[in-house]
């Protein structure tokens, strides 16, 4: 085997394309994050909110299955043909909401997103912790975070600005058939496996295998268990904040512009929060930042029911995407810290697969409270449960910073 070296300065350059691979991925998902809620409104005259939702609880439940899977594959099957398959999986979907002449068309284009985000995402995640070895987790996480969120807000904004400009289609979805084709190339053409930085790094972990990978990361092991619902809750609200937001200021009266500014602030101080808060999770108590960044969420979504200029919008969003910039990439960076290199891989994929499907239960949740009760209460109903979420870590997580264990053991 020949000699590989962990560390992000030592794999710069495949980390980078992984970094430029991963923000194709984010804009994806961005190809939607302003316009679709309303396009279920005007374009296919679709009024309760559960189906409305209809295309998340899709997303998120295909994507969460595909997660668990290129977890379970990514040691047999290698994590570069997952990533490429991954796009083609892409290549149907800007297609399909471009000229879908019914909604269920749009269900099963996002059915396909679904499967591209899980495997792609996922396979970056996991290569990327490959290439840093234990030191750099977190700010290796922030950066493919970063790179993918960012790149969400972008594209959310811009499909918002020419959908107030041409219409929401065919033009907003053409950024979509750049994307998947330029991920798919460079996956293809560029990307190199990583197996041999796995090996690499098992002949010196001192963690421990765990027993039962599925139960210990679902609840069993306290660290890993608490990352896990928090990371449902996360994307709980995360998959409100995407179906229901835009309904909420359409309601009162913004316009599709602005709209998609707030829509995008967002993901935006959340991709961005990633640069800062991936490397604070190297350096300080992970327990403490998904506390924190849970607390701020719950905190903030509560506080939309009291907001009415776009101004307090805008600055809600900003704290929203905050908190969610502190949990992303410690999350990752908390599941790589507490499993084996052996185990890593599947692990992630059994905490992504709960995390994802974070985004079909709070739609369903969502969408029958919406229905029942209004936006508003469902809005309360997240923000509630994202605060619990955040006392269930502070209760049920231990700081271990294994990098400083071992500083001290050597």
């Amino acid at each position: 085997m020949n000699q590989v070296r962990l560390g992000l300065k030592e794999n710069r350059q495949q980390f980078a394309l992984l970094v430029i691979i991963n923000a194709f991925v984010g804009g994806m998902v961005g190809l939607e994050r302003s316009i679709l809620p309303q396009m279920a409104e005007s374009a296919f005259q679709i009024g309760a909110k559960t189906a409305i939702l209809s295309f998340i609880i899709v997303f998120g439940l295909t994507k969460a299955i595909a997660n668990y899977f290129t977890g379970a594959l990514a040691n047999k099957v290698g994590r570069k043909k997952l990533l490429t398959i991954g796009w083609l999986f892409a290549l149907p979907v800007a297609p399909i909401l471009m000229y879908a002449d019914s909604w269920n068309w749009i269900v099963a284009g996002n059915i396909l997103l679904g499967i591209n985000q899980g495997l792609t995402w996922s396979s970056t995640v996991v290569m990327k912790i490959d290439l840093v070895g234990e030191k750099q987790r977190g700010l290796a996480m922030g950066l493919n975070e970063f790179a993918g969120y960012l790149a969400v807000a972008v594209v959310a904004f811009c499909t918002g600005w020419i959908a107030s400009a041409y219409g929401f289609r065919p033009y907003p979805f053409y950024i979509g058939i750049l994307l998947s084709l330029f991920g798919l190339l460079g996956s293809w053409l560029l990307v190199k496996d990583t197996k041999q930085h796995v090996a690499q790094e098992t002949t010196t972990s001192p963690v421990a295998r765990l027993k039962t990978i599925f139960w210990d990361t679902t609840w069993r092991n306290k660290n890993l268990g608490s990352v896990s619902q928090a990371g449902l809750i996360n994307n709980l609200n995360d998959g409100m904040a995407w179906g229901l937001m835009p309904i909420l200021l359409a309601s009162k009266g913004f316009s599709i512009g602005q709209i998609g500014v707030v829509t995008a602030i967002y993901p935006a101080v959340w991709g961005i929060g990633q640069l800062f808060t991936g490397k604070m999770a190297d350096h300080f108590c992970k327990r403490d930042l998904l506390f924190w960044g849970m607390l701020l969420q719950g905190l903030a979504l509560v506080a939309f029911l009291f907001a009415g200029t776009l101004l307090s919008f805008i600055l809600l969003s900003a704290v929203l995407g905050w908190g969610t910039a502190m949990v992303y990439p410690t999350f990752l960076a908390a599941v790589a810290e507490n499993t084996h290199p052996a185990d890593r891989a599947k692990s992630l994929g059994v905490f992504r697969f709960w995390r994802d499907l974070g985004y079909p239960i709070g739609a369903i949740i969502t969408g029958l409270v919406a229905d029942a009760f209004g936006i508003r209460a469902s809005v309360l109903v997240i923000g509630l449960l994202t605060l619990f979420s955040s006392i269930v870590i502070l209760y049920r997580m231990k700081c271990a910073n294994l990098t400083l264990l071992r500083k001290n053991i050597a």
